[in-house]
């Protein structure tokens, strides 16, 4: 039973929670409208360049067009049906497939190797740390261009330097069997800066007192790198591994500026038939379905390397 003394107060306590729950409401609705007035111009972008067409591209796979890009008739699966059962589309993505092997290996690779030799801070690492940087500074159209100069069959560089050391010339971009190589070759260079930087990053961010007592152990420089220094740079590993993937597989201005998808489709990756099939034969039903279908297997493929790769990265 309520004495007059509580039962005077109570209200006045509920009165003053009830207030102290507005205004708290009120502050996190305001601290919401803040941030997605910030988040807006970023929301907008997205909207208008990534998630409408994303949606036009599920729209148009299920749809015949003209050649104007205009919706026919609704045609289901039929597009997807017709895509995996085209040898043509297995053909690309063999292509691509040894594309990717050609490119994110040999890379990642070598831009390891170029960091672990000039993270320390020695003499004239500067400079060759800005030589190895420099290919992320050009695009891929400058990229391509150069080098398409050096692969030309009778003024590019290559071939004057086998003429003198007394070989055949090569077709680099003309031979089925040397294209796609060539073109790998090209591709790694140009990813190579930014990998570079990656990795020469994780491997700075190393604590120093580790490194040291790596040395007061007197451990070799096959235990140190290899139990020690590669799995404290793993996470830079694994973003690079992930970064390239994706890049590899969405490949197209070193395509289209140097082979066009030739010789004899020895460079016709699943990209680059996309654009044929939307953008030079107009037929955007069938190369929306081949851009989704691209997308599926990009986004299994992260899916699994987050579900089971992620499992050896070794975050500090």
């Amino acid at each position: 039973m309520m004495d007059g003394h509580t039962a005077g107060k109570r209200p006045a306590t509920v009165l003053n929670v009830s207030w102290k729950q507005r205004l708290r409401i009120g502050r996190n609705a305001k601290e919401w409208l803040t941030a997605y007035g910030f988040l807006a111009p970023s929301l907008i972008l997205f909207a208008i360049f990534v998630f409408y067409p994303a949606i036009q591209s599920v729209y148009l796979s299920l749809h015949m067009t003209d050649p104007m890009g205009r919706v026919v008739r609704f045609v289901g699966l039929d597009n997807y049906i017709k895509l995996f059962t085209s040898q043509a589309f297995y053909d690309g993505l063999l292509v691509t497939l040894r594309f990717i092997l050609y490119t994110v290996p040999p890379t990642i690779l070598l831009a390891l190797l170029l960091a672990v030799l000039t993270h320390r801070a020695l003499a004239g690492m500067g400079l060759l740390r800005f030589v190895f940087s420099l290919p992320v500074a050009l695009s891929v159209g400058t990229t391509a261009v150069i080098w398409l100069q050096l692969f030309h069959p009778s003024m590019g560089m290559f071939n004057q330097v086998l003429g003198w050391l007394g070989f055949d010339p090569v077709f680099w971009l003309a031979d089925p069997k040397q294209a796609l190589l060539s073109v790998s070759i090209m591709t790694v260079w140009m990813n190579l800066g930014f990998v570079y930087i990656v990795l020469l990053s994780g491997l700075q961010a190393i604590p120093q007192d580790i490194l040291d007592s790596v040395a007061v152990d007197g451990a070799g420089p096959l235990r140190k790198y290899g139990q020690i220094i590669l799995p404290l740079v793993s996470p830079s590993l694994f973003f690079v591994t992930i970064i390239s993937l994706i890049g590899s597989f969405q490949a197209f201005g070193q395509f289209h500026i140097l082979t066009k998808g030739g010789p004899m489709n020895a460079t016709n990756t699943i990209v680059y038939q996309i654009y044929q099939e939307a953008f030079v034969n107009y037929r955007f039903g069938t190369g929306s379905a081949q851009a989704l279908v691209l997308f599926a297997i990009i986004l299994i493929l992260t899916v699994l390397q987050f579900r089971f790769v992620e499992r050896k990265v070794h975050y500090q």
